[in-house]
């Protein structure tokens, strides 16, 4: 009998196992696939983090998309996130949500700094859930380099502010200190205790909206040159109180907001941290070693995964770019803080290079940027690259990739 729903729009067709599963085949760490002479490859393995189990380990990294209006998702959202889950995403990490207006880096990004943006986000995180995709989200402030144009505007006029004719907030850009990012950017007014304070809270009260929208991982913001690496580097945090001077000092801003986030945020939720590993500059600036330092402080305040990018902190940076150029950051936090998992990001493009990476002991868990936005099926191709027999949508399956499991 055909499935029957009161209204149109309540009818779900039923994905079980969900898209990106490996197939019912798999049996006892094996898979039935074009290559059966191995185990079942570690990028399609779960991946259990508390009480949330990841399908498989091929995630969709937080980005930027521009198109909010006062913080508000709209269809584009919907549909932008729906496609992962629909291709088989494991995770799916919402982009960076500003927990305070003056905390979005341009007019256009999301925020969730008020109970009316709840709906939108919850609309989101069901849809996801249909499939069978974890649903995180990270929340961020911008700090210095808030109040800019979206990336569509870059190059058709000069610099990258936004003035407050724009929609902007160029009296409202705060950071650690009263240094900006470089002459394109604001020049921040230095945060009072009250203010850092009150940012604080409002990634708190961020963090219970979000349990509130149904997501099953948040994800702090701290990497990027945003206001937590802000407060990290020595070279954008020239304070003298509490909050600066030594490396003790200047990581209590996070060390803090994760404290307080950690006792509102469910204890079977998974709480993740993304750091810049390295600044990326030859003297004075942030470390791995200070990653290093900083993650062990992290793991005992409940962070579960560290995410490992770099860079964007100061504009002198010398990135040298090339596949995979992050994800030894990610081996060295692994291998030197135990209990704390790791993921690697950064040009990481195909199904092999991923595996590899996982299966290598390189990192936990791979999240993937670029690649998800030129293919949203990247998770489907990347087992048919492995020889992986990996679950489709029941109305995509026509489009699977011949293979022994198909009949064209």
């Amino acid at each position: 009998m055909s499935p029957i729903a009161s209204k149109p729009s309540e009818y779900f067709l039923d994905q079980s196992p969900s898209p990106g599963t490996a197939a019912s085949e798999v049996a006892e760490g094996f898979a039935k696939a074009e290559n059966t002479s191995g185990p079942l490859p570690k990028l399609f393995q779960p991946l259990k983090i508390r009480d949330v189990t990841a399908k498989n380990r091929l995630w969709v990294s937080p980005m930027c998309m521009y198109s909010a209006e006062d913080g508000f998702t709209t269809d584009f959202h919907f549909a932008h996130y729906s496609q992962f889950a629909t291709h088989g995403a494991g995770l799916i990490m919402v982009e960076a949500t500003g927990v305070t207006p003056e905390g979005r880096i341009t007019p256009n990004c999301l925020g969730l700094w008020k109970d009316e943006q709840i709906d939108g986000l919850r609309r989101i995180v069901n849809h996801l859930h249909k499939y069978g995709a974890v649903a995180g989200i990270q929340l961020g402030h911008a700090g210095r380099k808030a109040s800019t144009i979206p990336l569509h505007l870059y190059g058709t006029r000069p610099g990258f502010k936004t003035e407050a004719s724009e929609g902007g907030w160029p009296e409202e850009v705060y950071g650690p200190s009263a240094i900006a990012y470089d002459e394109d950017h604001w020049t921040p007014k230095e945060l009072t205790i009250e203010g850092i304070h009150r940012i604080q809270q409002a990634f708190v009260d961020a963090a219970e909206r979000a349990g509130k929208a149904g997501f099953d991982v948040i994800e702090l913001h701290g990497a990027h040159g945003y206001l937590i690496t802000e407060f990290l580097s020595p070279l954008s945090n020239q304070r003298t109180d509490k909050y600066g001077g030594s490396l003790e000092n200047r990581t209590q801003f996070l060390l803090e907001i994760v404290r307080d986030v950690r006792k509102v945020w469910p204890e079977e939720k998974p709480l993740f941290v993304r750091v810049s590993a390295t600044e990326w500059v030859e003297d004075g600036g942030w470390s791995i070693n200070d990653t290093v330092a900083l993650a062990k402080a992290l793991v005992n305040e409940g962070v579960d995964l560290l995410d490992c990018s770099s860079g964007g902190n100061i504009d002198s940076q010398a990135i040298p770019v090339a596949p995979g150029y992050q994800v030894p950051f990610a081996t060295q936090v692994k291998e030197n803080v135990p209990g704390l998992l790791t993921a690697g990001v950064g040009l990481i493009t195909g199904g092999a290079q991923a595996n590899d990476i996982l299966e290598e002991d390189k990192a936990d868990a791979v999240f993937s940027a670029r690649a998800f936005l030129r293919n949203p099926a990247l998770a489907l191709t990347a087992a048919h690259e492995l020889g992986v027999n990996i679950k489709w949508a029941h109305q995509y399956e026509r489009g699977r990739p011949k293979t022994r499991h198909t009949f064209a």
